[in-house]
């Protein structure tokens, strides 16, 4: 995590000010790297700066909130579930595609015979591998 991340997330509250060695330089705790590390994961999986503020508002509060804390990781945990699913579906789509093409590029290395336009022709997204919901 860069010094300006950490400024930051100290500035808008996520992390708490810490103490400095002499020359100035941050000087964080094995608790401090563990909170910071998982503000990290949050952050890289999308969780909005707000929530994360409300979550560590709650983590000062203590064990007493520990169930809208789980709330606030439950519903985080169900929204990265539904963005693999589409992540799923979208590499399948790829995988798919790539396929197709590595095919049409086989036929054009040993001069296949060419196909009618209407089996070349590839939609440019396939219906099947469409997100449902």
């Amino acid at each position: 995590m860069t010094a300006h991340t950490l400024r930051y997330y100290e500035r808008v509250g996520l992390i708490q000010p810490v103490g400095r060695a002499s020359n100035g330089h941050r000087r964080y705790t094995e608790a401090d790297e563990c909170w910071i590390g998982f503000l990290h994961c949050m952050r890289a999986t999308n969780m909005p700066i707000r929530e994360m503020q409300r979550y560590a508002t709650l983590r000062e509060l203590g064990d007493s909130t520990s169930l809208e804390r789980r709330k606030i990781l439950e519903d985080h945990q169900a929204g990265i579930a539904a963005q693999i699913v589409e992540l799923q579906r979208a590499h399948a789509l790829l995988t798919h595609k790539i396929t197709n093409y590595r095919k049409i590029e086989q036929r054009i290395r040993i001069g296949g015979p060419l196909l009618p336009e209407s089996e070349q022709a590839e939609p440019e997204y396939d219906c099947t591998l469409a997100p449902t919901g």
